[in-house]
C-alpha cells in the first residue's frame, strides 16, 4: 500500500492565489491568457459603474424630494441641496455621465469573452450597489448624529426630534434594503456553488478522473475527493462570495468615509492608514501558520468521517470477524490526531484573538486622542466628536479587515489548496501544453501500455504492472480473440487474473505493450460482488442504460430467463427503493448483473468471478444464455465447470509467466493431475 505523503506547509504565497484564480475566476469569465487582469478591470469598471450610478441615484432622489417636501430640504438638508446643486456645474456631473456610459460599453464589447455570464455580473453589481447604498445611509446617519449631539449640547429640542424622525426614516429605509443584499449574496453563493459542482463533477468523472483518485490508486495525495466537492465547495463559494463583497464593501466604505474622516482631521485620517497597515502585517504572519493548521485539520476531520463510513458500510463483516475491537482503535486513533491538531489550532487562534482585541481596544482611545484638543480648542463643535469617532472606527473596519478575519482567512486558504490541488489533478492537457496528469512512476521511462480500439481483442507482448510500478504481474504476454471466442483465464490468487481484466477495460494503463479491444461502449464487466447503485429495482437491471430506455416486458423476461421472475412481487415492484445489497443475497445479485447483459445486448462481456455464489445448475443457465448470444466473453473463474462454456484456457502463474491451452487440453492436463494426487494418497 502506498503511504500517505507528509501534509505540505502552506501559506499565503503565489500558488495559493493562482489556486484561488483558477477556481473562483471562471464562474465569473472563462481563464485565458491575460484574463485575470481582465477580471480585475472589470471588477474595477463595476465599482466605477455603481459610484456613478448611485451618484446619479442620490441627484435624482435629493431633487425629487426638493420637489415634494420643499420646506424640509429647506430648513434641514439645506447644504445637501447646496451640495448636489454645486457637483451639477462641476465636472463631476461628466464624469459620472461618461463613467455609466463607457462602464456599460465595455461590458456590451466583452458580451462574447463573458460566454453567457451576464447574470453573475449583474447581481453582484446589485450587491455592490446596494452595499454602497448602505454606505451612503451610515454617512447620512453619521451627519444626523452630528445634528443631534450638537442639538443635545444646545438644548434644542425641535432640531433633536425632527432629527430623530430623520434617523427613523433612515432606518425604515435601510431595513429592505439590508434584507434584500443578503437574499441577493446568498443566491449568488447557491448559483456560484451549483456552477463549480456540475463543473467539478464534470471532470471527476470524465476519463475515469474518479477511478484514478481512488485511494487505491497512484493519486494518494488527494485524499477524500468527495469531501473536496461537497464540503469544500459549499465553504469555498459561500466564503469567496463574502471576502469579495467584503473587500469591495471595504473600498466603498474607503470612499465614503475617509472624505468624512479628512474634513475633521487630517491627521487622525493619516494615522489611522499606518495603523491599520501595521496591524494587517502582522496578521498575515500569524495566519501563515493558522493555514497548514487548517488544512490539517479539514484533512483529519475527513479521515474520521470516512472510518465511520466504512464501518457502517463493512458492518456485516466487521461482526462475522467480530473486528469491534479492532475497528474502535482504528476510529479512536483517527479522532486522536483530529484532536491533537484542533489543540494546537486553539492555542494558535487564541493567540491571534489576544492580538485581535489589544488591536481593537487600544484603537478606541486613539480618536479621542486627536479630536479631544482640537474640541478644547474650539475648532469644531461637540457634534463633530461623534462623527468622527464613528467614521474613524468605519474606516478603520475597511482598513483592518485582514487582521479582523485572519482565522476565517486562514481556513479558506486551507480550503483552496485541497480544492485547488484536486482542480489541478482533474485538469486535462490545456490549450499552453501544460500537462497537470500524475508524475510518471520509478519506470517512467516507459510509455505505458497503448490501448487500440478494433472489433477483436489482442493483446501483444503485454507486461503488466500495478498502478505504483511496484510489482509485474504478466510478463510478455500475447494472445487473439475472435468474435465469439470464450477465454477462461485461471491460475492462483495474486497472479494477476483480474488485474489483466482491469488493463483490458483500460483502468490499469502502468506496463508495456499493446492491448487491442472494441469500444468501452461496447463492453460490459460484471465482477464477482455487483455494483449496486443508489435507486430502484428497475435502475438495478437497466444500468448503465438511461431510464425508461428498456420497455418493461423485456426486464420482466430478462429476470425470468435469470430465475428472478419473482424478485418483483417480493420487494413491491421495479420501482422500489432499496438498499440493494443488504436485500439481496450475493447469488441474486450475480443473476440481476446477467439479466444487465441481456437488457443491455453488450457484444464483449467480461466476467470476473461472476458466478461464485451460484449452484452449478444457475451458472449452466447464466453461461448457456450467453452461448445463445453473439458476443465474445472472457471469464475468470476457479471452478473446473466453467471449462464446459470456454474454446481457449489462459493459465497464469505468480511468476509471472503464462501458458495459452485450449479448453480439452487444459482439462485433460487438470484430470491426469488429479489422478497423480489420488495415486499419491
Amino acid at each position: 500500500m502506498t503511504s500517505r505523503p507528509a501534509p505540505q506547509t502552506f501559506r499565503f504565497d503565489r500558488q495559493l492565489w493562482d489556486r484561488f484564480i483558477a477556481i473562483a475566476q471562471p464562474f465569473f469569465l472563462p481563464i485565458t491568457p491575460g484574463s485575470t487582469w481582465l477580471f480585475a478591470g472589470l471588477l474595477l469598471v463595476l465599482m466605477v459603474t455603481v459610484v456613478a450610478a448611485t451618484f446619479w441615484i442620490t441627484v435624482g432622489l435629493t431633487l425629487l424630494g426638493q420637489t415634494l417636501f420643499p420646506a424640509f430640504f429647506t430648513n434641514l438638508a439645506g447644504g445637501l441641496v447646496e451640495t448636489i446643486n454645486g457637483l451639477l456645474a462641476s465636472p463631476v456631473a461628466y464624469l459620472a455621465a461618461a463613467a455609466l456610459v463607457g462602464s456599460g460599453s465595455i461590458f456590451v464589447l466583452l458580451r462574447k469573452r463573458l460566454r453567457r455570464r451576464e447574470r453573475q455580473w449583474l447581481m453582484l453589481g446589485i450587491l455592490l450597489f446596494l452595499s454602497f447604498a448602505v454606505n451612503g445611509l451610515n454617512v447620512a446617519i453619521s451627519y444626523v448624529f452630528r445634528f443631534i449631539d450638537n442639538a443635545l449640547n444646545g438644548k434644542d429640542s425641535d432640531t433633536f426630534y425632527q432629527f430623530l424622525a430623520v434617523y427613523t426614516a433612515i432606518i425604515v429605509g435601510a431595513i429592505p434594503i439590508i434584507i434584500a443584499y443578503t437574499y441577493i449574496r446568498r443566491k449568488l453563493g447557491l448559483i456560484w456553488r451549483e456552477w463549480l459542482t456540475k463543473d467539478y463533477l464534470d471532470r471527476y468523472f470524465s476519463d475515469r478522473a474518479y477511478y484514478k483518485l481512488d485511494s487505491n490508486t497512484l493519486d494518494t495525495e488527494i485524499d477524500n475527493p468527495d469531501q473536496r466537492i461537497t464540503a469544500d465547495i459549499t465553504s469555498f463559494t459561500g466564503t469567496t462570495l463574502v471576502f469579495i463583497l467584503d473587500i469591495l464593501d471595504s473600498i466603498l466604505t474607503l470612499i465614503s468615509f475617509t472624505l468624512v474622516l479628512y474634513t475633521i482631521s487630517k491627521a487622525l485620517t493619516l494615522g489611522l492608514v499606518g495603523y491599520a497597515f501595521m496591524g494587517t502585517a502582522v496578521a498575515v504572519v500569524a495566519g501563515g501558520k493558522l493555514i497548514a493548521i487548517n488544512y490539517n485539520q479539514l484533512r483529519l476531520e475527513a479521515d474520521f468521517r470516512y472510518g465511520m463510513v466504512h464501518v457502517r458500510d463493512n458492518s456485516e463483516s466487521i461482526a462475522f470477524y467480530r473486528g469491534e475491537t479492532l475497528e474502535r482503535q482504528q476510529i479512536l486513533d483517527r479522532l486522536g490526531r483530529a484532536i491533537q491538531n484542533f489543540d494546537l489550532l486553539i492555542i494558535w487562534e487564541s493567540i491571534i484573538m489576544l492580538f485581535q482585541r489589544g488591536y481593537n481596544y487600544f484603537t478606541r482611545i486613539v480618536p479621542y486622542l486627536i479630536v479631544a484638543p482640537l474640541y478644547f480648542a474650539g475648532q469644531m463643535d461637540f457634534g463633530a466628536i461623534g462623527q468622527a469617532y464613528l467614521a474613524f472606527f468605519q474606516v478603520l473596519g475597511a482598513l483592518s479587515i485582514v487582521t479582523n478575519q485572519i482565522q476565517d482567512i486562514s481556513a479558506f486558504g486551507a480550503s483552496i489548496n485541497r480544492l485547488g490541488a484536486l482542480d489541478e489533478r482533474l485538469q486535462p492537457v490545456d490549450g499552453a501544453g501544460r500537462d497537470r496528469s500524475p508524475a510518471p512512476t520509478p519506470q517512467g521511462d516507459r510509455s505505458g501500455i497503448v490501448t487500440q480500439v478494433e472489433s477483436h481483442v489482442a493483446l501483444d507482448n503485454l507486461t503488466l504492472q500495478t498502478p505504483n510500478a511496484e510489482q509485474t504481474l504478466i510478463q510478455g504476454l500475447s494472445l487473439a480473440l475472435q468474435f465469439q471466442d470464450q477465454l477462461l483465464v485461471v491460475g492462483p490468487s495474486g497472479c494477476g487474473k483480474s488485474s489483466l481484466l482491469r488493463a483490458i477495460a483500460g483502468l490499469w494503463t502502468t506496463g508495456d505493450g499493446t492491448i487491442t479491444r472494441p469500444d468501452s461502449g461496447e463492453m460490459l464487466f460484471l465482477p464477482q460482488r455487483p455494483y449496486m447503485l443508489l435507486g430502484t429495482l428497475r435502475d438495478q437491471l437497466i444500468y448503465p442504460n438511461p431510464r425508461n430506455s428498456i420497455p418493461e416486458a423485456n426486464i420482466l423476461e430478462a429476470l425470468q430467463q435469470v430465475n428472478l421472475v419473482h424478485l418483483p412481487d417480493r420487494l413491491g415492484g421495479l420501482d422500489v427503493e432499496r438498499d440493494w445489497p443488504t436485500v439481496l443475497s450475493l447469488g441474486e445479485q450475480q443473476r440481476l448483473a446477467f439479466a444487465r447483459i441481456l437488457l443491455t445486448q453488450p457484444r464483449y462481456v467480461i466476467l470476473d468471478e461472476a458466478t461464485s455464489a451460484l449452484d452449478v445448475a444457475n451458472e449452466r443457465n447464466l453461461y448457456d444464455l450467453l452461448q445463445q448470444r453473439e458476443l465474445l466473453y472472457i471469464s475468470v473463474g476457479h471452478r473446473p465447470s466453467l471449462l464446459a462454456y470456454h474454446q481457449t484456457v489462459l493459465e497464469l502463474s505468480t511468476a509471472t509467466t503464462w501458458r495459452l491451452l485450449s479448453a480439452a487440453d487444459y482439462r485433460f492436463n487438470l484430470e491426469n493431475l488429479d489422478s497423480l494426487e489420488g495415486l499419491e494418497s
